[in-house]
């Protein structure tokens, strides 16, 4: 079950709360109680319940933090000597009233014109479908039905409903079994009701094929997360959130990951079998870029389609809205590795579309957790950029980032472009700091604001360097001198922009 909504809501709760002790037995999903978590007792939300090896354990979400901190916990760690708050009883009338209300008064569409057309539309789909059912969009996966713009709004909202009647595996109705104006209207208002974001798959994975890899479907961001614990060369990991791992892994106490090849295993005598045969020693591709400290590889979905994928799964434990279904040749990935005697050790990667409409010249990013605070990210943002500038073009990242992407993205803006201005090698305006920098005009803009940076001065705006933002950059610097600063050196990239075919979304050779 997916998580409930109303845990990222404000945490407020509505008056009047029903409160009263509980028992194991009468623990249910939407409960709030207290859960012990590092040694005080926090209000968490109880959004899943299941029985693993005789013993109950509960999925909970804690009040006020991230959702990457929920977890399953036994149920010894959930204090039951205080009062409990009971979820708030569902209101099935609600619906029944809704629904009934726009029957009862005619809408305020003009009908005159609408039944003629709507009869005409509904002759013409029946036919359609009735004789080539096979041809409709819930039939094609990735193919989006294409409305004909002869009736309208009205038919529009009537092609969405023959598609979900198709979908479901009845026999369209003739026309005197149709549903009338108000019916139409009604479901078109439903149809409304529901938040945008809800695709099908097949939509979901043609949107992912053609826009990107950030997910835009809610029951996928919410799903519970799956895996307990993961293994990957000298660390252990505990995941974020849910990735689609085969389901025997769910049971699993700790599944092994190899560092080098990304497969994966559930139990430790295999991973070690495994171990001892796999000879791959860096990641499959082709070295753009050493420096003494780091080196990077490019390597081409469609090339390494099964490497590709064991890194999507793996990189889908610490990101909340990425996906890929597995399609993983539109992309290009680009992962930076440490080096010693053993081999080059994944450190973190970023995901690049072969062909992006939207100009992004990032799809997905990501350090995993046991290297980050430590300045991978900002090399692994710069090394984006410098790609960007080879190829002679304006960069910026998919939208929308993870919050911790966006904060390592806002400081990689602000100290490019305070940097800029400092040293003077950039005239005090947006487009010279973004031809520059490699960086879009609006992300330039979206950093001179939320630095406050951007005045209205004699009828023109100026940018400003602000003595708060002097300071910060001073104490960065700091902090540089003390623990040293790595960049990436242009000299040392052996890289040229690859050519694709339009058709296959492959090398051009």
């Amino acid at each position: 079950m997916a998580p409930r909504e109303s845990s990222h809501e404000p945490t407020s709760t509505p008056d009047p709360v029903e409160k009263g002790f509980a028992t194991l037995a009468t623990l249910r999903i939407g409960v709030k109680a207290f859960v012990e978590k590092d040694g005080e007792k926090r209000k968490a939300e109880i959004l899943l319940l299941r029985t693993r090896r005789g013993k109950p354990t509960f999925y909970v979400h804690y009040e006020e933090f991230n959702k990457r901190l929920d977890e399953w916990v036994p149920a010894e760690r959930i204090d039951l000597t205080r009062e409990v708050e009971w979820p708030a009883p569902e209101k099935p009338d609600k619906k029944k009233a809704t629904s009934a209300a726009p029957k009862s008064q005619p809408p305020k569409a003009d009908t005159s014109k609408a039944p003629k057309n709507l009869k005409r539309a509904r002759s013409k789909l029946d036919r359609e479908v009735s004789s080539t059912p096979e041809a409709t969009s819930a039939n094609l996966p990735g193919k989006a039905h294409r409305p004909t713009k002869a009736s309208g709004k009205e038919n529009k909202d009537h092609i969405a409903i023959i598609s979900t009647e198709v979908a479901d595996g009845s026999t369209p109705k003739p026309d005197d079994e149709e549903m009338d104006l108000v019916d139409v209207a009604d479901a078109a208002a439903a149809a409304k009701a529901v938040p945008s974001e809800i695709y099908s798959r097949e939509d979901e994975i043609e949107k992912l094929r053609t826009g990107g890899s950030m997910t835009q479907n809610q029951t996928e961001i919410s799903r519970v997360r799956n895996l307990d614990k993961i293994q990957m060369g000298k660390f252990e990991v505990e995941p974020w959130y849910f990735s689609p791992y085969p389901v025997d892994f769910t049971d699993a106490d700790m599944v092994y990951i190899c560092e080098f090849c990304l497969c994966y295993f559930g139990d430790e005598v295999q991973f070690v079998r495994h171990r001892s045969k796999c000879t791959l020693l860096h990641p499959p591709g082709n070295e753009i870029y050493r420096d003494d400290y780091c080196s990077f590889f490019e390597i081409d979905g469609r090339r390494q389609r099964t490497w590709c994928r064991n890194l999507c799964l793996l990189s889908k434990l610490f990101l909340d809205h990425k996906t890929l279904y597995y399609d993983v040749d539109p992309f290009l990935f680009y992962c930076m590795c440490t080096r010693d005697e053993h081999g080059c050790h994944l450190v973190g990667y970023f995901s690049k579309e072969k062909e992006s409409a939207e100009g992004y010249n990032v799809a997905c990013i990501l350090t995993l957790p046991q290297y980050q605070r430590k300045g991978f990210g900002k090399l692994l943002i710069a090394f984006s950029y410098e790609l960007s500038k080879r190829e002679g073009k304006l960069g910026s990242p998919e939208k929308p980032l993870s919050d911790l992407g966006l904060l390592g993205y806002r400081a990689y803006w602000q100290e490019t472009i305070v940097d800029l201005l400092i040293d003077g090698r950039a005239e005090a305006n947006v487009e010279d700091l973004g031809a520059i920098a490699a960086m879009t005009t609006n992300d330039v803009l979206h950093t001179l604001q939320n630095l406050n940076m951007l005045r209205y001065h004699k009828n023109q705006h100026v940018i400003v360097l602000t003595d708060a933002v002097l300071e910060q950059r001073d104490r960065q610097k700091a902090k540089e001198k003390l623990k040293g600063k790595r960049s990436i050196d242009p000299e040392k990239l052996q890289w040229k922009p690859p050519v694709f075919s339009a058709a296959s979304r492959t090398w051009n050779w």
